[in-house]
This record gives C-alpha cells, sequence and structure tokens, in this order.
C-alpha cells in the first residue's frame, strides 16, 4: 500500500511514522518544512485537564497522554519529551476548583498545592500568593513539536518513507483504483491513500478532492523569549498568561486574551511586548529576557471544535486526520488512523469524530 500524507506536522508525521511500522510506502508532503508550521507555534502542552467539553473528547485526550508514553519508549525521549506536569490557577479560584470535581469523578490525577508550596518544591521563580490553590497535574506534559517531527520523519525514512518537501499538492485526481497527487514541482505521484493532514489548509485539500470540510477561524500568537537560563521547569496557565519553558535558553507564551486583540490590527510586536509584560508578573526573572521571535498562526480546528479523523466514505481512498490539540492527540490519532487505513476497523475511540458528521 502506497499513502500520501499531505502535511507534515506532528499530526501528519504521527500518522506516516504509524503507517510505515505497519508496512506501508509512506510519502510525505508539505508546502513548507516538517514541522515547521503550526506545530513549530503551538503552546505544545499535552494535556486532557483543558478538555471537558463532552466526555469522549476527554477520553481521547487521556488516551493522547498514555500514547505519549508509549511513542517515548518507541523511539526514545530525546529533547522533544518533557513529562514535568503542569501547574494552573487563576483569578477565580471557586471556579479552578470546580473544574477539579468533574476531573476527580472522571478520575484524573491531580493535587492542589498552595503557592507557597508551589515556590518552595515546584517553580521557586514564581511569584505566587501564598494561599491561593494551585492545582499540579503530574501526568501532563509538553513537547518540542518540531524535534518530535524531525524524529519521526527519520525513524520512517528508515523504514522506507519518501518526503516532497517545499512542494504544494495542486492536484488530486482519481483513477479505477488509486488516486493521483499533483505537486507544483511538477511531479505526480500515484498512490492507493491520500491522508489530509494539512492543518490550517485541510479545507483547501479537501476542496481538491470536491469534499467540504468546514472549518473554524480562530488565530493564535505565541512569542519565544531568549535569555541566559530559564527559569521554570513545566508548563503553567497563570491568570491571563501560559508560560513554558522551550529548551536550554528559550521561554513560550501565549494568552487567550492577547489573541482576541489580533483582529483588532494590533502589530504582532505590540501583541509580544503585551505578552512579555503580562509573564514578568508572574516570572519577574523573565524581565531579563528578551523577545525573539513572534508568529501569528491560524489554529486547525474544524467548525465544531472537534477533530476530523478517519475515511469519507463518499470518496474512497481519503482520509483526514485534522484537528486542533494536534500535540496532545497526535500519537494516538496517529496509531488509530494508520491501522483503520491498513486494517478497515474503525476504533470505537475516533467514533464522536468521524469527518461523515459534516456531510458528503
Amino acid at each position: 500500500m502506497k499513502v500520501a500524507v499531505i502535511g507534515v506536522g506532528v499530526l501528519g508525521a504521527c500518522v506516516g511514522w504509524n503507517l510505515s511500522r505497519l508496512g506501508a510506502k509512506v510519502i510525505f508532503i508539505d508546502a513548507g518544512r516538517p514541522g515547521e508550521g503550526v506545530t513549530n507555534w503551538s503552546f505544545s502542552w499535552v494535556n486532557a485537564s483543558n478538555k471537558t467539553a463532552r466526555k469522549p473528547y476527554f477520553d481521547l485526550n487521556v488516551a493522547g497522554i498514555a500514547a505519549y508514553r508509549e511513542l517515548a519508549g518507541a523511539i526514545g525521549p530525546g529533547s522533544w519529551w518533557h513529562p514535568s506536569g503542569h501547574l494552573r490557577w487563576a483569578d477565580d479560584p471557586a471556579e479552578l476548583l470546580k473544574t477539579a470535581d468533574l476531573l476527580a469523578a472522571w478520575d484524573y490525577r491531580f493535587e492542589v498545592r498552595t503557592g507557597a508550596e508551589v515556590r518552595r518544591h515546584l517553580e521557586p521563580a514564581v511569584a505566587i500568593p501564598d494561599e491561593i490553590p494551585v492545582l499540579f497535574y503530574p501526568d501532563e506534559a509538553w513537547v518540542h513539536g518540531r524535534q518530535l517531527v524531525g524524529s519521526l520523519i527519520r525513524h520512517a525514512a528508515a523504514s522506507g518513507a519518501e518526503h516532497r518537501f517545499g512542494t504544494a499538492v495542486r492536484e488530486i485526481g482519481a483513477n479505477r483504483n488509486s488516486r493521483t497527487v499533483a505537486l507544483s514541482d511538477g511531479t505526480h505521484l500515484d498512490v492507493d491513500v491520500v491522508v489530509n493532514a494539512a492543518g490550517p489548509s485541510a479545507s483547501h485539500i479537501a476542496g481538491l478532492i470536491s469534499r467540504r470540510l468546514p472549518m473554524r477561524r480562530e488565530p493564535g500568537v505565541v512569542t519565544r523569549l531568549s535569555g541566559a537560563q530559564v527559569p521554570v521547569h513545566r508548563a503553567m496557565h497563570a491568570p491571563h498568561i501560559e508560560i513554558r519553558p522551550d529548551g536550554d535558553a528559550s521561554v513560550v507564551l501565549h494568552s487567550r486574551e492577547i489573541d482576541a486583540l489580533i483582529d483588532t490590527g494590533e502589530d504582532p510586536a505590540e501583541l509580544a511586548r503585551r505578552l512579555h509584560e503580562q509573564a514578568q508578573y508572574v516570572v519577574p526573572e523573565l524581565s531579563n529576557s528578551r523577545i525573539a521571535q513572534t508568529r501569528v498562526v491560524e489554529r486547525p480546528i474544524p467548525t465544531d471544535g472537534f477533530p476530523s479523523v478517519g475515511a469519507v466514505p463518499s470518496v474512497p481512498g481519503y482520509y483526514e486526520a485534522v484537528s486542533h490539540s494536534g500535540i496532545t492527540l497526535g500519537p494516538v490519532i496517529g496509531r488509530l488512523l494508520a491501522s483503520e487505513i491498513v486494517s478497515g476497523k474503525r476504533d470505537e475511540l475516533l467514533a464522536d469524530f468521524r469527518p461523515e458528521r459534516f456531510g458528503p
């Protein structure tokens, strides 16, 4: 079986790597460089604590966390995997603890700490009131997405996978038992299966086979700081700002409140300055860091907010792997979708997230 995986962010890389393990001949296709799109400009937080809108979605994300442990065992943890837990506190502790009650009912692990305990045992550099309740999620993690994608591609290549990077998909045609993918460099690929993992461009790719995939427009801005040292050790959600380490000399910042300013026409440099300012209230040592990079990206979110994963019955040989939370869900979606493509068996974990819910 020959499979073209269109889009080589974390979802496409996970699907392709799993397919190569199952004996499929994989061709990775990306208009840019692997892992350098949304995957590289995500908060990259592996979690299920923020996925409580629907129980099936929560369960899928819990499976995503477990799949990361399996993945780290299979390819080696390297510098991409950081299972250091996650901290969250809020201006309204009552709302935070209400969520904690729901997570407890769903058997999700967390610990309630005070701000003083957090400073003493976990994050000495964080300015947080002594008595405020803080939730610590020990099973959560953060991932260096670009490094993970690179590792998956190298492992898939060792199993015979090919790639076409820096070239876009122009057409997808159909023969009797196969599909033809025409690329912008003039080449044509004959394959048995096409996987649409094109992230923000997934709706466009779907349109090439006359498939309607409605997507939500939800841009986000992420800023990287650089400095002599990184004063935090794990991902955290403080009021108004999200902060995580990003290696030995970099910190990533994000805020939903700052995202809301994107469409006001605010300059990205000013958005970055606001993020940096908010971060310094939480981690004063970040005043010694400088803004290194900022990017505004479109999140790949189907219109109802949930993943679109699996076959499209009206289009033989075409599958979708499109989702926000691609960092958390990449390994589990990659495993389940690869198995479905090769065996034809559909897993119940994906029952609520099938592409056919959007109609023919």
